[in-house]
């Protein structure tokens, strides 16, 4: 570690603006913007919009967005699902009866494509710019090329290796992500022309995302005389309801796929007031139980019962209670986390402190939960008399699943965003001619009638991807998130309370080594289970784990620094300095830059 620093990156310090991301191109276009005049939503749309140009093996235009925005001149925090709906063709007994009760990789599992309305969206209502402006890095990028990152490498040389959940924590497969690129033409044509995979710094293009990009601009330039927001909803519509809607259909229903026009035609983004909790004076800013979002406010709550700063960071009981406390969330996160215009979600009573009081009770400081915890009863604390719904399944081996990014900026006027877009190459054939996706989430979906999250006709899948804001006497504080799939709370949750417990900046807290329990059903199909089973990077102290294991968790060691548990970036208000921080995990491919 370099001299006089605690972190192996310097925290980025600014006092104008700042922008933190999974990809360094993605925090030049983000901080592109913001230089050129931007607010933070208009940079951090940009960003995204580059994360699924240059991580196409994690991010697509056509996938998910979710994110929270904060404009602070209204004091207002709104979150936007940027998650698509299952078509109206889709339904449990089609699945049984024409996919042999599964939910496979490829154009069934394809749902209408949030991010774009999400990005169109932030952009009319909370941006400044017109989407020209800000999709530019992108569009120049998608063009001229960009070099193949070390992680698009790995994941184009695994095509189509089935890398089960088991062998992603012993170390013992591929560690890569379920998928059919090899055998998709339109997808392959693109990232390996000549049929080999391309080397490390070798140039990558996507003309057909540029021609996206360009027809969407047309658009929106032959709308301009009818002002700004007019001219995003006519570039809007020509995606959902246009050219680009019938193009992405018409591949999908000719490969066996569901997704119509109608669905197109018929899909909005939510925006809503996100789900809100506490932890000590910091209050945890989340998007809805439509995600797994607020996961990280009840095992926080659940926490704060705790003297986690008499236990010793990363210490044995400290890392014992966090794995507790995560794996009664997922606990109830399994039971009841879903759609709520579908499923009746006690989201108040899960996130009431008098219900983490009662779940923090439960935890046996000398004795891991064997399993995964039954699901707690949140009904009475938000006045209802009904029961929880507890859950026992049984231990079940699948897939690794592909991965997501993140995105966060902040500029000068106090305004805020945090983005986790995600859906890449493997989860669904690129549409000829388009360069993208349609949105693959219905992976995350069930094919169980009872279950909270259970595949239906116009219903979100219950999405992993989870941006989150904190908030300190009613002010911004910080933007944070990671991807990581199941491990995204998991490692949002510690790295916050690296800053809040123990004083780290933002980029000590994300470098920090972390633990990831496995607890839990996964959210992808097909939901992969393993009892007891925990990880640690290696840089957890050996005594520790030693310790761990002795209270009864499965500790898998990992390396040292894992793209495993996660990337996370954050962005920091430090108001008695006058300063903007930013931090970027070095465990993958994240940079933060700002002024």
């Amino acid at each position: 570690m370099p001299s006089g620093l605690t972190s192996y990156r310097p925290a980025i310090t600014g006092t104008t603006h700042m922008v933190s991301s999974g990809h360094w191109l993605a925090t030049a276009a983000g901080y592109r913007i913001l230089e050129q005049g931007g607010n933070a939503i208009d940079a951090g749309v940009a960003a995204g919009i580059v994360l699924g140009t240059v991580l196409p093996h994690w991010v697509s235009f056509g996938g998910v967005a979710p994110m929270i925005i904060h404009r602070a001149d209204r004091g207002e925090t709104v979150s936007i699902d940027g998650l698509g709906r299952w078509p109206s063709a889709a339904n449990i007994e089609y699945f049984n009866s024409h996919s042999g009760g599964e939910i496979r990789s490829g154009v069934l599992q394809c749902i209408t494509p949030g991010a774009p309305d999400a990005y169109f969206s932030a952009l009319k209502k909370y941006g400044s710019m017109s989407f020209e402006q800000i999709v530019t890095p992108a569009l120049e990028l998608a063009e001229t090329g960009f070099p193949t990152s070390i992680s698009l490498k790995e994941a184009l040389e695994i095509g189509t290796a089935q890398t089960t959940a088991f062998e992603l924590r012993t170390g013992s497969g591929t560690q890569g992500a379920e998928g059919n690129i090899h055998t998709w033409p339109s997808t392959n044509s693109i990232f390996m022309p000549d049929g080999k995979v391309p080397a490390i710094g070798q140039v990558i293009f996507q003309k057909d995302l540029a021609k996206t990009f360009s027809r969407l601009i047309a658009v929106e330039r032959s709308k301009s005389n009818k002002g700004r927001e007019a001219a995003l909803e006519a570039t809007r519509d020509f995606f959902y309801k246009g050219e680009i809607a019938k193009e992405i259909t018409d591949f999908i229903q000719s490969q066996g796929g569901l997704l119509s026009m109608a669905d197109m035609a018929s899909y909005r983004v939510l925006i809503e007031p996100p789900t809100t909790g506490h932890f000590r004076d910091v209050e945890i800013r989340t998007c809805g139980p439509w995600s797994q979002g607020p996961v990280n406010i009840q095992a926080l709550q659940i926490l704060e019962s705790f003297d986690l700063k008499s236990m010793g960071h990363n210490s044995a009981d400290y890392l014992h209670v966090i794995i507790e406390a995560l794996k009664l969330s997922f606990a109830d996160r399994e039971a009841f986390y879903g759609d709520p215009e579908f499923v009746d979600v006690p989201i108040n009573g899960l996130t009431s402190k008098g219900y983490a009081a009662m779940r923090h009770q439960t935890i046996d400081m000398m004795n891991a939960f064997p399993e995964m915890p039954a699901a707690g009863d949140p009904w009475p604390y938000q006045g209802d008399n009904r029961s929880g719904i507890p859950r026992s399944p049984a231990q079940k081996d699948g897939p690794l699943q592909p991965d997501t990014s993140y995105a966060c900026t902040v500029d000068r006027w106090g305004n805020a965003f945090s983005i986790t877009p995600s859906d890449g190459i493997y989860g669904a054939p690129i549409v000829p001619g388009l360069g993208m996706i349609a949105s693959a989430r219905g992976s995350q979906s069930w094919l169980d009638p009872k279950h909270a999250s259970s595949l239906q006709p116009g219903k979100r899948p219950r999405l992993t991807p989870n941006p989150a804001m904190a908030f300190k006497n009613g002010q911004f504080w910080m933007a944070y998130g990671t991807p990581g799939g199941d491990t995204q709370c998991q490692s949002m949750v510690q790295s916050l309370l690296n800053m809040v417990e123990f004083g780290m900046n933002p980029q000590e807290a994300v470098e920090a080594p972390r633990v990831a329990t496995f607890s839990f059903p996964s959210s992808f199909w097909p939901h992969s289970y393993y009892p007891g089973q925990a990880a640690a990077e290696a840089r957890i102290e050996a005594d520790v784990i030693e310790n761990l294991k002795a209270r009864g968790h499965k500790i898998d060691v990992w390396e040292e620094w894992t793209g495993r548990v996660g990337n996370v970036c954050a962005i920091q208000i430090d108001r008695d300095k006058g300063i903007i921080i930013g931090g970027a995990d070095a465990r993958r491919e994240g940079y933060a830059m700002g002024r």
